[in-house]
Parts: C-alpha cells; structure tokens; sequence
C-alpha cells in the first residue's frame, strides 16, 4: 500500500509556549505493522525532544531533509547526522533528538519491536 503524504495527519508535541514544536505523522494509523513501529518527524528550528530510552526497542532515525542533532548514551554523546544518513539506537539507550539547524528536520524513524509502553524519561541532555 502506497502512503501518500496528503493522508498522513500531523499532530504537533506537547512543548512550552514560546518553544519550537516537533509534528509526528504516524504511520501506524495509515498501515498497520506487523514487526516495527514507524513515524514521520518534522522539527521546526530548535525543536528538541525529550531525553528518553526504550527498554526492549531498537530505534533507526533516517534523516530525509537537514540535519538530526541526536545526543546518544550514558554519558551523552552528540552524533550529528546529515541529509540521507541513518543512525541506529540500541534497546536501553538513551537518545534526544534536536534540531540545531536553522531550517526543518524531517525524521523517519523506524522501531522494532514494536512497543506500546511509554519510554522512560530522563533529564535532558542539551544545557
């Protein structure tokens, strides 16, 4: 089955007034999964999402337009990764997705497996 951007529905984050927004599409509610979880990411200029970590699910970001910030790890770690670039997270990670850029991030990330349970939320990794 084709998705056609026109049918995906973008909901904007929770996020501080004030604040650049993160949109997720999920595509989810167009095709159902069997083994993986998959959204699209769209981050205005300094939008950054919360520091957090998946117990069971490996996380793949593939960057489809600018440059995804993504602090990795225990101590943090900055990993910048570029337009047609991909970055794979371990299950038990912690990970926070920025856009340090001044232009739109646009995300696809993929997980596997697919998990319902809320991520753990840990303190933000960006002073």
């Amino acid at each position: 089955r084709v998705m056609r951007p026109d049918e995906l529905q973008w909901i904007t984050r929770p996020h501080e007034q004030g604040e650049p927004a993160r949109h997720v599409a999920e595509l989810i509610e167009l095709e159902p999964f069997a083994y993986m979880r998959a959204s699209l990411w769209r981050y205005e200029p300094g939008a950054m999402g919360r520091r957090h970590r998946h117990p069971r699910q490996e996380e793949t970001f593939v960057v489809l337009e600018g440059t995804l910030s993504i602090y990795v790890g225990e101590p943090p770690v900055r990993q910048d990764v570029p337009r047609g670039g991909a970055i794979r997270i371990d299950p038990g990670t912690p990970l926070q997705s920025v856009n340090h850029q001044d232009e739109d991030l646009l995300v696809y990330v993929y997980g596997t497996p697919p998990e319902t349970d809320h991520a753990e939320v840990l303190d933000s990794a960006v002073p």
